[in-house]
């Protein structure tokens, strides 16, 4: 027996009336980079702020506004919209969707799918200080904050700041990112684990091949991509070993990191992980090391610097892809170039008998950022581009391809 395709996450945002509505516009395009699929359901209010086109063009579905509309209602459309959805965001959430959340109040379509939802409901509030601070409106909060189970509302923001009446305090929506990534993580807890019980080993950041006590061969690898692969792999429920070149980072939440500095350790780390699902091979690994290194500093000398001789490190993705019995079934190696992206990553995937390849350019801005643009390069031929986004994103996406193929035929 096969399990069916892992669907993309899904996200009902329901935009109410205020004037950070405009911000919600921004959110649906970090949920559609991110690979969710995005349903809006416009208040009347909303509507004053921002237009039925502007959502439809962003999330590639028909914005649905009322209540009584024959085309939606004759298949029960405010239950379908709430059974449809992973999560349901309010953003803004105005003082008044606040009280008929809290009051159970069902009159338009907006508070009625929230009524009828048996999904989690997060809420970025947005109103004046003065309303915020109002007992009514902090009872309702509470009120909503005291829900259990499913029925629980969770919140993020209001920040504090200028209003757009011109008087200061908190009562500002949140802003896009802090509202996406609180949603994301409200999905991981209510979502299906969909690679519970598969095993992942992952490889990051750079190796330090010393040339005597004090210097080495190394590179600029950050391994920020490396450490959201592995959170993201972790996050989908699989059981994951990190082997870690030498970075600044903590580990992710639930993975067992290896730490190992050269070329040879990592190679055996990644041996020793083995058998495994699925391997990662985003390291940087150093091409070579010095044949023999020296026990103490290499001095200067009136002879000018010292002539290494260096030798070929191990291939490590290499090795993995041709692992006999122990190959993961899927092997994703990366590749990092400066000129001819897809056609040496192409070879480069030929080469190392790898299944997939992620190529990066690296010429521009990469190694320490927080965003990235990759192609995924299948050994089939087919190839998705995704462009520049956060790191952590770009191992989302990659996590449910990963999932999606783990959890196809065989």
């Amino acid at each position: 027996m096969t399990s069916s395709p892992v669907r993309p996450r899904r996200v009902l945002l329901i935009v109410g009336g205020g004037i950070a509505a405009y911000k919600s516009l921004e959110l649906v395009r970090l949920f559609a980079r991110a690979g969710l699929e995005v349903q809006a359901i416009l208040t009347p209010a909303g509507s004053q702020f921002v237009t039925p086109l502007s959502l439809a063009a962003l999330t590639g579905r028909p914005v649905r506004e009322g209540l009584f509309r024959p085309e939606d209602e004759t298949a029960m459309g405010h239950i379908e919209l709430s059974r449809w959805a992973d999560l349901v965001v309010v953003a803004p959430a105005t003082a008044g969707l606040i009280a008929k959340a809290a009051q159970g109040l069902a009159d338009d379509l907006a508070s009625t799918t929230l009524l009828a939802t048996d999904k989690r409901v997060l809420m970025a509030p947005a109103m004046n200080v003065r309303m915020w601070e109002h007992p009514a409106v902090q009872a309702n909060l509470a009120r909503l904050a005291g829900f259990e189970g499913l029925h629980r509302v969770a919140f993020v923001g209001p920040d504090a700041g200028e209003m757009a009446c011109g008087e200061f305090g908190p009562g500002r929506m949140a802003e896009p990112q802090a509202i996406f990534e609180a949603a994301l993580a409200l999905m991981a807890e209510t979502t299906t684990r969909p690679l519970a019980g598969r095993r992942a080993v992952v490889t990051a950041g750079p190796t330090f091949e010393p040339i005597d006590p004090v210097r080495g061969l190394t590179n600029r690898s950050s391994g920020k991509q490396g450490y959201a692969v592995a959170a993201a792999l972790a996050g989908l429920g699989a059981e994951v070993t990190l082997v870690s070149g030498p970075t600044g980072l903590a580990a992710p939440p639930g993975v067992a990191r290896v730490g190992v500095e050269t070329a040879e350790q990592m190679r055996a780390a990644t041996l020793a992980a083995l058998p495994a699902d699925v391997a990662v091979l985003s390291a940087a690994v150093a091409d070579w090391r010095v044949d023999v290194v020296a026990t103490g500093k290499i001095k200067k000398t009136p002879g000018g610097p010292p002539k290494l001789s260096l030798i070929e490190n191990p291939d490590i993705l290499a090795e993995v892809s041709r692992a006999g019995p122990q190959r993961p079934r899927l092997v994703v190696g990366f590749a990092a170039e400066t000129g001819d992206l897809v056609a040496r990553a192409r070879d480069k995937l030929s080469r190392k008998g790898c299944d997939w390849i992620v190529a990066n350019d690296v010429s521009a801005d990469v190694f320490g950022a927080e965003a990235n643009a990759v192609t995924l390069i299948r050994a089939g031929g087919e190839s998705e581009a995704w462009d520049r986004r956060s790191k952590a994103e770009i191992a989302r996406l990659l996590a449910a391809r990963i999932a999606d193929h783990l959890t196809g035929p065989a």
